[in-house]
């Protein structure tokens, strides 16, 4: 029996409604519970910030995409370079770094659970050995089905309990998480040189269009009782003009679950363009907030750009040509075989390119514009945006409209005249820090009936103390105490055990994959069905009963297990 007592923490914990109360967190075998023995380890918070382990909803940490923008960029790598030493591995690179890197580095801002936002089911094995070296995080993957030819055909037949009962069978045999669409319908366009530029474009030899996958899968989701809604790249990404494409997807979101949103929209900054061409580029975040403020079935991650040099990586191949066609940099595309893409372009966000700044005050005014943080939450699309490590410096931007001011006067001169932001006169507290920052994004993923995103009697005892003393700073005037604070965690526990302290790594750790498996009806079961066996063992590189996941691959790993209606 492990026992732990956290004294004297400041918590804020907004699932269980406590905002500011000084209290005692005990700690049993790695849940949170009503007391402990005197032999318990204690750890004094002194008074300090405490709130849940953070919960990145949206990140690209594991994966062959993400390990090819690796050995892509050698002079990313040559960054952020750290010996062995004590328990810690030797680490490096910066934009994306390995994954004991990601792992240190997560633990050291407080963040104690992942979802890896893009996993191709044929290559899951890869993100899952990723992930046994993440050790400091629990981890999940949402999988990707934005061109799965099964999908699509059962989807220009009509037929969502079919759609479903693929989804189903995928994401058990690759231990997904959830159901992602980038870019849907778009990538398979890519293979015959093609994009989809809205909803209502048809994917070539399909005869479906994205509108229909998008609304096929929301339906299936339900179905399959999966703990997260669709989580959606949309169509058009990074265009200007994207705004128009954004507000009519949302607009076809019905709201189908009482517990959660129907639809999760992640990296909306890239989203929310105005103008006709880059010449007349400006931000649309206004109507595409007034939007989500109007849905309440739709929750919106901002996808923060900050500047600097950072790598993007996304399933949206043709995004990726579009991209590399406007900087000339190295880049690459990937096909991944009936399923989806990927393509990789490394970046540098300048503070005098006025595309670049525009795009900074976008995420910004995203999350002062939404009004319920539990709606918008923080991410910058790790790495896209930028590397997560610049996540203090959005949670300061977010409370402190004099450092925003003092940031907005060095950006591009002209950027004024096309956003909003100087503005906007709200400041965020630290209710709605802790909400976008781990409450939100538990609830939006659906965990927090296993523990995840708070601090209440029976949770998972993933617990961050922050060297901040909330009734001693003043957000809004001394920010920099603010982005010091949020980057190095006084303590930082991991299922009762403390993992890093001050900026060091205490604990090798590891972690729990967490992975959905829906209970489906055996008509239903898409390894019995003739069809799918056919159209798989005949355009599949892999026979059908390789494609599956083996148990060895995951070491410590949670099932959920939903009971499907079909």
């Amino acid at each position: 029996m492990n026992e732990l007592l956290v004294k004297n923490a400041y918590v804020i914990d907004p699932i269980n409604h406590i905002d500011g109360e000084v209290m005692d967190i005990a700690v049993r075998d790695g849940r949170i519970v009503e007391d402990v023995g005197p032999q318990a380890e204690v750890i004094d918070a002194e008074g300090c910030l405490t709130l849940p382990g953070g919960v990145d909803s949206h990140t690209h940490v594991c994966g062959t995409k993400v390990n090819f923008g690796r050995y892509m960029s050698p002079e990313d790598m040559r960054a952020g370079r750290e010996v062995r030493r004590g328990v810690k591995h030797a680490t490096s690179g910066y934009s994306v770094p390995t994954t004991y890197a990601n792992s240190y580095r997560y633990a050291i801002m407080g963040y104690t659970t992942l979802l890896e936002g893009a996993m191709a089911p044929l290559e899951a094995r890869h993100t899952h050995e990723e992930f046994s070296a993440t050790p400091l995080q629990d981890m999940m993957a949402n999988t990707l089905f934005d061109g799965n030819w099964g999908v699509m055909k059962a989807v220009s037949e009509g037929d969502i309990e079919r759609v479903a009962a693929i989804v189903g069978w995928t994401l058990s045999a690759v231990k997904g998480f959830g159901i992602k669409l980038t870019n849907p319908g778009g990538t398979e366009a890519w293979g015959y040189g093609k994009d989809l530029r809205c909803i209502k474009d048809e994917v070539p030899h399909f005869g479906v269009t994205p509108a229909e996958i998008i609304e096929a899968m929301i339906q299936a989701c339900e179905m399959l009782r999966l703990p997260h809604s669709v989580h959606l790249h949309c169509n058009n990404l990074g265009t200007p003009g994207n705004y128009a494409c954004t507000v009519g997807t949302f607009n076809l979101v019905p709201d189908l679950n009482k517990k959660r949103q129907s639809l999760y929209a992640t990296h909306v900054q890239f989203h929310s363009y105005g103008g006709s061409d880059w010449k007349t580029f400006r931000s649309k975040a206004e109507p595409v907030a007034y939007t989500v403020n109007n849905r309440p079935q739709i929750v919106i991650d901002m996808g923060q750009v900050m500047f600097g040099k950072t790598t993007t990586m996304t399933a949206d191949g043709p995004m990726e040509f579009n991209l590399y066609r406007l900087h000339h940099n190295k880049w690459s595309n990937h096909d991944v075989e009936l399923e989806t893409g990927s393509g990789i372009i490394p970046v540098l966000y300048r503070k005098k390119n006025l595309v670049n700044s525009i795009m900074w005050a976008i995420g910004l005014e995203l999350g002062l514009l939404v009004k319920d943080p539990w709606r918008c939450l923080l991410t910058t699309d790790n790495p896209n945006g930028a590397p997560f490590v610049k996540y203090p410096e959005i949670i300061a931007l977010l409370m402190s409209k004099k450092y925003r001011d003092a940031e907005f006067a060095t950006v591009h001169r002209r950027t004024e005249s096309r956003v909003d932001l100087p503005a906007l006169d709200r400041e965020m507290d630290w209710n709605e820090i802790a909400v976008m920052t781990r409450a939100g994004q538990a609830k939006a993923l659906g965990i927090t009936g296993i523990g995840k995103g708070h601090l209440g009697l029976g949770a998972e005892a993933d617990i961050a103390v922050y060297p901040l003393k909330v009734g001693e700073i003043d957000p809004a005037q001394e920010y920099q105490k603010i982005i010091d604070g949020f980057a190095r965690a006084k303590w930082t526990v991991k299922r009762g055990r403390p993992v890093a302290r001050n900026g060091e790594i205490l604990v090798h750790g590891e972690n729990t994959t967490i992975w959905v498996d829906p209970k489906i009806s055996p008509e239903h079961d898409m390894s019995r069905d003739p069809k799918f066996t056919e159209m798989f063992n005949h355009w599949y590189s892999v026979r059908m009963s390789n494609y599956p996941v083996q148990d060895e691959y995951l070491k410590r790993n949670l099932r959920i297990e939903t009971e499907a209606t079909i």
